[in-house]
């Protein structure tokens, strides 16, 4: 066997590692979006309820994923780039329409002093996520990384996000079980809005071939 077939089975190996990765995170995020939506709702927790909805732009990047892989694995001749543009721009626009719906709440809770029932599955769903999105980044990166994929880095990055969200719901959740003050719940969820705003941003930036910020390279904005 030569070097060039080596490579091309070496390729396949990591574009069937990266559908795989992306079916995980599709599964994972329906599940984690319906019980945080559920019990966001029932509870009356916005940061949850939230939480929840950005769980499903998970799925919507991770379809876009899948399909780009699937796409890229039929026809390897062709350049990824038009799909992989598809993929960034879809999960950018979700992020967008995430954001914005999601800080208009967050305000109008503030102004008129909301008080969850409780953030108990806050602390759970926040602490399951984070063991779960950092096996995903670590995997995705590596597989990004080894293709030289734009829009797998950029899946990795908003996993990262995710992470980040995850960590916003847990602190928001424990401290409202510790102090009961309202206005925590809704300032995670403004937490929330605003790394999802920052998500999108960088996700149109990479579809039109910008070199990443703070934010997509893994660093917290300030």
């Amino acid at each position: 066997m030569d070097r060039s077939e080596q490579m091309s089975i070496d390729r396949e190996k990591l574009m069937a590692r990266a559908a795989v990765l992306a079916l995980i995170t599709i599964a994972y995020n329906i599940v984690e979006g319906v019980v945080s939506v559920i019990f966001g709702m029932q509870d009356d927790t916005l940061s949850l309820f939230g939480f929840g909805l950005d769980s499903f732009v998970e799925v919507i990047s991770g379809m876009g994923i899948w399909h780009m892989v699937r796409r890229m694995r039929r026809k390897p001749e062709d350049a990824p780039d038009r799909y992989e543009q598809r993929a960034l721009k879809i999960t950018g626009s979700a992020f967008y329409v995430l954001s914005a719906g999601l800080g208009v709440t967050a305000l109008l809770n503030l102004v008129q002093g909301h008080h969850p029932e409780t953030t108990i599955w806050g602390v759970f769903v926040g602490a399951i996520s984070i063991l779960t999105m950092g096996f995903l980044i670590h995997f995705k990166k590596n597989v990004g990384t080894d293709l030289g994929s734009d829009a797998i880095l950029a899946d990795a990055n908003c996993t990262k996000a995710c992470l980040y969200l995850s960590v916003a719901l847990l602190v928001a959740s424990v401290g409202y079980e510790w102090t009961h003050i309202g206005g925590l719940d809704a300032l995670g969820a403004l937490w929330i809005a605003w790394y999802a705003f920052i998500e999108g941003r960088e996700a149109f930036e990479k579809s039109q071939g910008k070199p990443c910020s703070c934010a997509s390279c893994g660093t917290p904005p300030a």
